[in-house]
């Protein structure tokens, strides 16, 4: 029967543009009061009048951005440039830690109209193409591209067909390539941001609000892990073609020169800590350290790195320890042409490694035009104040990387606990022997109450000695998850981000998933798998909480991809067998879900092994009422153990 007048629905083409603020997690976790009164004066005073002006309608505000509609292409583009024109005059004066810049993503397409509100594929292409835009920048679409060539004095990169999420066909892509009039203030001599660096560096967080109805099992699924070190970099004397790409790069294994294999931890701990300085470069993307260390004691043609891992430069060096001194040597690569851009040689005292490694990130970003201030890059550090504590923490350090989930690591956490015994309030000691404790006694395990407490102290007691190192916020994020307290994990993680922005946080799209927002639990599993490619330890993690994300969204064909890959990469790891049957009974393959549920039911180590003792677990994890879908994923995932067999 065909649709009555009254329930035909409304469809129009249009030009739809879709705006968010770049990095707006991170603002709001430096001021989110100050961050979002800038932002709706932004709107009331410059976006909301040239929306209007040229003759389009706001939509709706999205919280850090907001989607509005043309009748012509050409007059969204007009109040797209209009807007970043206006942005770079408001930002003036601005310091960069809160400066708002805005990703403009424009698009014509047909359009679904309900009650006042668009849907449909033409807005979802703008709004992913908002999301590959550069701060400040405006990515189009080819159809909106052929309406607006040869009308704007604005050229445009073609950065060619784009595959972009939940659409289905691929979809050419123009960048506006905008002058120095139009572009948002940057400090001298920083390389502009590629459209591909974008791609690899992005984070898209849009909210959606869904459910993470295994609430308990984010503590059963371990505190996932990441062990780095950090601080940051300054100006140029190289030409201006070294600086036309983001910088990306990444920090090899350094050599230890001495003939005492036990000091190769001082090469293990200074890489460690350059990667992380390093990172504070702005929109720096740093391959991690779990990833470079796998090229540890392996011959390395530094081209094929840089192809392998997307970066431009590669960093090595060596160190060679003498007494209580220490000599390292690191020169600086461009993998393209394997030319050698700049080299130092460095003395100090082991007590001044840190002070060390800063010297050298500011070196490396004056030899290759990144500037940024001396202050920023000697961030305040509590100095420790015992040198042979802090030296059995360095070893700490190191003998984590090196064990992780394996039979060594008890010995590695020993080595904190003799630097605890001289100095309580060693702050690497402290945070590193947080993770001992947010795992349980076998990987994957249910961490022990007991177990939780203890890490809760050890880096609360870091945070408080020391509210500027990254790990030390890494670790209360990791204490918080495997106590059920989500939303305080993710101010954790976010904090340790600020401090060391291209470091990897594997707990941080989980707790993202179990408080319902699943969206922004896939895009930092991206994130993680981009800046940490190639790494056993963090996939089984990534992939679990990037199928539980895309399980509350409902696609289960695509959780079951993602979960299969947890089980694959982690064998132990019973949990991903419990949600894969699960999403088998979601995806209504319930003989599959029934015959999964009945192998992890026959393993003795199944943590939990009926519905009431998973209920129990959950009791005293808050429940996120502002989040109806959260209740929505609940309901399914006890349908879903119900229909593959679990018993009650």
């Amino acid at each position: 029967m065909a649709a009555s007048g009254q329930d035909r629905i409304e469809r129009r083409l249009a030009a739809i543009l879709a705006a968010d603020v770049a990095g707006y997690s991170l603002l709001t976790g430096v001021d989110e009061e100050g961050t979002h009164i800038q932002l709706q004066a932004h709107l009331r005073a410059l976006v909301d009048p040239k929306v209007a002006e040229h003759r389009g309608r706001v939509v709706k505000n999205t919280g850090d951005g907001m989607l509005a509609e043309f009748g012509s292409v050409v007059d969204a583009m007009r109040c797209a440039l209009d807007i970043q024109r206006g942005m770079v005059e408001r930002n003036g004066g601005v310091s960069d830690e809160k400066r708002i810049e805005f990703r403009i993503g424009i698009n014509v397409g047909d359009v679904i109209i309900d009650r006042g509100d668009i849907f449909g594929d033409g807005v979802n292409v703008a709004a992913r193409l908002e999301g590959l835009a550069k701060p400040g920048g405006i990515c189009i679409s080819d159809d909106a591209h052929r309406q607006v060539q040869g009308k704007f004095d604005v050229a445009f990169e073609d950065v060619g067909e784009q595959q972009l999420k939940n659409i289905l066909r691929p979809v050419r892509v123009f960048q506006a390539v905008l002058d120095g009039a139009i572009q948002p203030h940057k400090p001298k001599g920083q390389p502009p941001d590629t459209l591909a660096d974008q791609r690899r560096h992005r984070w898209k967080t849009r909210l959606t609000t869904v459910g993470a109805a295994v609430a308990v099992i984010a503590g059963a699924a371990g505190a996932p892990w990441y062990f780095s070190v950090v601080r940051a970099p300054y100006t140029s004397e190289m030409p201006d073609k070294q600086v036309n790409e983001r910088f990306s790069l990444v920090v090899l294994p350094f050599a230890n020169l001495s003939s005492d294999a036990s000091q190769d931890y001082l090469a293990d701990v200074i890489s460690d800590e350059l990667t992380t300085g390093l990172s504070r470069f702005r929109n720096a993307f740093v391959i991690s350290r779990s990833t470079a260390l796998t090229y540890k004691g392996k011959p390395i043609n530094v081209r094929q790195v840089g192809k392998d891992l997307g970066v431009r430069y590669a960093l090595e060096g060596s160190v060679q320890p003498s007494g209580d001194r220490l000599r390292v040597r690191a020169q600086l690569i461009e993998t393209e042409t394997d030319a050698h851009l700049w080299a130092d040689q460095f003395d100090e005292k082991r007590s001044e490694l840190l002070q060390m490694q800063d010297d050298i990130v500011m070196r490396i970003g004056f030899a290759i035009g990144l500037k940024i201030t001396e202050e920023k890059v000697r961030r305040a550090r509590t100095r420790a104040a015992n040198p042979n504590a802090e030296d059995l923490a360095w070893r700490c350090t190191a003998a984590i990387m090196q064990s992780i989930w394996t039979s060594e690591r008890d010995s590695a956490f020993r080595l904190c606990e003799q630097a605890l015994n001289i100095d309580p309030n060693n702050v690497r000691a402290l945070s590193l022997l947080t993770f001992k404790f947010t795992t349980g006694s076998t990987r994957f395990g249910v961490p022990d109450s007991a177990d939780v407490r203890r890490a809760d102290e050890l880096a609360s007691l870091a945070v408080k000695i020391d509210p500027d190192y990254h790990i030390a916020h890494t670790a209360k994020g990791e204490a918080l998850l495997a106590a059920g307290r989500y939303p305080e994990a993710i101010e954790s993680y976010r904090r340790a981000l600020m401090l060391a922005p291209s470091t990897v946080q594997h707990g941080l799209p989980l707790a993202y998933a179990y408080i319902a927002e699943s969206e922004k639990a896939i895009a930092y599993v991206d994130k993680a798998m981009q800046l940490s490619p190639h790494n056993p330890v963090q996939e089984p993690v990534l992939y679990f909480a990037k199928a539980i994300a895309l399980g509350q969204l409902q696609d289960y064909e695509q959780a079951l991809v993602w979960i299969e890959r947890a089980e694959a990469s982690a064998p132990e790891f019973l949990l991903a067998g419990l949600v894969r049957s699960v999403l088998l009974a979601l995806a209504g393959r319930e003989d599959e879900a029934h015959a999964t549920m009945q192998r992890y039911l026959a393993n003795d180590k199944a943590p939990f092994r009926t519905i009431s003792e998973l209920r129990s677990r959950s009791e005293g994890v808050p429940l996120l009422s502002w989040s109806p879908r959260y209740f929505i994923w609940v309901k399914n995932f006890r349908d879903g153990l119900r229909k593959a067999g679990l018993p009650e």
